[in-house]
């Protein structure tokens, strides 16, 4: 636990007044027409803007956010997934999958993020949780792992059901790790993608599926992305890399949107929209994020901050700052940001190298921004008078001095007393 001890050296606060350009600061926030929306900083997680991000909403298939981040990180893309009857016979958006097909799971990811599959959703389910219910919990566990905690999943697909329900907030968060995955962040910006289903079908299946596309046609291999921000479309946005969008009834028209610009990546969500609004409410979103904000770097790595007396310490330990830190703040906004400094209690020798000592918390106008890590510098080893056998064998060696001392007085007296004698 950090207790607040302020380090005396650095109480001078150290105000920093942020080197913003002289732009005019934002007039207007966004108005969408979506119940719920947000945008956030997808690198520092800061949130920019805010409509009822902490209400509980129907997330749709946005919820195949979750369930391809965990189908990622707990098993591998060449699994051989045989889908079950409960998968094939799943509703809702679906590529009609057969029971006892056997699909590469590279191929279902693909597949459930840009077709929007429910029967992959529940395929991918049953592969890597054993059945539907388990993976719903290992979803719940991994949100709250993430700090998603105002989220409760009971599928992986996002059909309407009472308990299945999430927040602007919390898919924001879920979308800002996923994102972080090379694999999910190429799925989500890939426009179109072909599997070849037909190749690992038994002979029997084989023969079903054929007679099938004599009646219904060529079974489906080509699967294209739902999110219109990406590529050359109407609703196109510039930089737009990701991720999903879902539909329900009970939900309305949802995305999570994602793009990068000049260096900086954007997320927005919004839920809950209606038809075409769905498209200009994320790019206003967006927009507001890209145009309005400058992050500015308040902290970088290996700024010599204040020195910490060590308990048994051969000497103090130096703190520096273990990495970068920013805002964003309005463009055209001067804020003056001070520092302070909180260190750990009882610190005792020895320290290592990097070692978390405390921590250099960031506050603007009363509010805290952030909190940046400080470690040591270098190591701080133990005082060797603090050791209780160095007192003990200095003891000893007193000791050994002082009967060593005697016996040489001794010896001399003695020797007086035969030269006495003589």
């Amino acid at each position: 636990m950090v207790n607040k001890v302020i380090a005396w050296p650095v109480f001078i606060m150290l105000v920093v007044i942020a080197a913003l350009p002289a732009f005019a600061a934002p007039e207007t926030e966004p108005q969408p027409v979506g119940k719920a929306a947000l945008v956030m900083d997808s690198d520092t997680g800061q949130v920019l803007y805010e409509k009822n991000a902490t209400q509980r909403m129907y997330p749709a298939s946005t919820t195949k956010i979750m369930t391809t981040l965990l189908a990622l990180e707990k098993s591998s893309l060449d699994d051989l997934v045989v889908v079950s009857r409960r998968a094939a016979e799943i509703g809702g958006s679906r590529i009609g999958l057969q029971p006892g097909e056997q699909v590469q799971m590279k191929h279902l990811l693909y597949i459930l993020m840009l077709s929007s599959a429910n029967d992959a959703g529940i395929a991918i389910a049953e592969h890597v949780g054993g059945s539907v219910e388990d993976f719903a919990r290992m979803m719940n566990d991994r949100a709250r792992e993430l700090g998603a905690k105002s989220t409760n999943f009971v599928n992986p697909h996002g059909m309407p059901d009472k308990n299945h329900y999430t927040t602007a907030m919390d898919l924001a968060v879920i979308s800002r790790q996923a994102m972080q995955n090379t694999t999910f962040r190429e799925i989500v910006m890939t426009l179109n993608y072909k599997a070849d289903r037909k190749k690992n079908m038994s002979p029997e299946l084989l023969a079903q599926v054929e007679k099938l596309e004599s009646i219904y046609g060529p079974v489906q291999e080509d699967f294209y992305n739902h999110n219109k921000l990406l590529g050359n479309g109407y609703y196109s946005y510039s930089g737009a890399n990701g991720i999903k969008t879902g539909y329900t009834v009970e939900a309305g028209q949802c995305i999570v949107a994602s793009a990068r610009r000049g260096g900086r990546e954007m997320i927005a969500v919004v839920l809950n929209s209606q038809g075409a609004n769905l498209w200009s409410d994320v790019a206003m979103l967006l927009d507001y994020g890209f145009d309005n904000f400058t992050p500015v770097a308040l902290v970088k790595p290996r700024e010599m901050i204040t020195d910490a007396k060590v308990k048994h310490g051969a000497k103090n330990a130096v703190l520096e700052t273990a990495g970068y830190f920013y805002y964003n703040f309005p463009v055209g906004e001067e804020p003056q940001v001070t520092r302070r400094v909180e260190l750990v209690g009882n610190i005792q020798a020895p320290l290592e190298e990097g070692e978390k000592l405390g921590e250099l918390v960031l506050t603007a106008s009363g509010e805290e921004l952030g909190r940046v890590p400080l470690v040591t510098v270098y190591p701080v080893s133990r005082d060797i008078n603090s050791y209780w056998w160095f007192w003990a064998g200095a003891g000893l060696a007193t000791l050994f001095l002082l009967c060593i001392v005697k016996a040489w007085f001794r010896s001399k007296r003695r020797s007086r007393l035969r030269i006495r004698r003589w």
